[in-house]
């Protein structure tokens, strides 16, 4: 059943979307025990045990996977971005803080006041961080960067 999902989801979304931006979960790191060792034994252990399979039980390798190899076979694109502080920076005004984030579903700015639902905020971040990376090669800059001159239009229709 979750592969026929996958595999549905994955062709509806590379059939409709040149470009998609996801971010570069490292799921392996997520799921790692939390048992620890004799002398430090870990916490919450089985609370961690059901969050790894549920983690598991997702298919998010399988998905990205799939997405990707059926966006390549149709001329599209999948672009990773660091998840780092997405659900943590306002997507108005840039401002990053963990307080913006009191509750797992509410996003609230502490500088500019806009609030919405966490998830899509952070949805937002991870879209501009992915198209930024996609129109310039690369993340794009926090701050301002002195552009070269280039050749006016004068100049351009000089040359044709």
């Amino acid at each position: 059943v979750r592969k026929d999902f996958l595999h549905k989801m994955t062709n509806k979304i590379s059939k409709n979307h040149a470009v998609v931006v996801m971010e570069d979960l490292k799921v392996s790191n997520m799921s790692k025990s939390a048992r620890g060792t004799k002398e430090n034994p870990g916490r919450n252990v089985k609370a961690k045990s059901g969050l790894n399979r549920s983690i598991l039980d997702q298919g998010w390798f399988e998905f990205r996977r799939q997405l990707e190899y059926k966006l390549k076979w149709r001329g599209g694109h999948l672009e990773l971005v660091d998840p780092k502080h997405t659900s943590q920076k306002c997507c108005r005004c840039g401002h990053t803080e963990s307080e913006n984030r009191t509750i797992q579903a509410k996003f609230e700015c502490k500088n500019c006041g806009h609030w919405e639902n966490a998830d899509i905020n952070a949805a937002k971040n991870i879209l501009a961080a992915g198209l930024a990376v996609f129109a310039c090669g690369g993340y794009g800059v926090s701050q301002p960067m002195k552009q070269e001159p280039t050749m006016s239009r004068v100049q351009v229709s000089e040359c044709a």
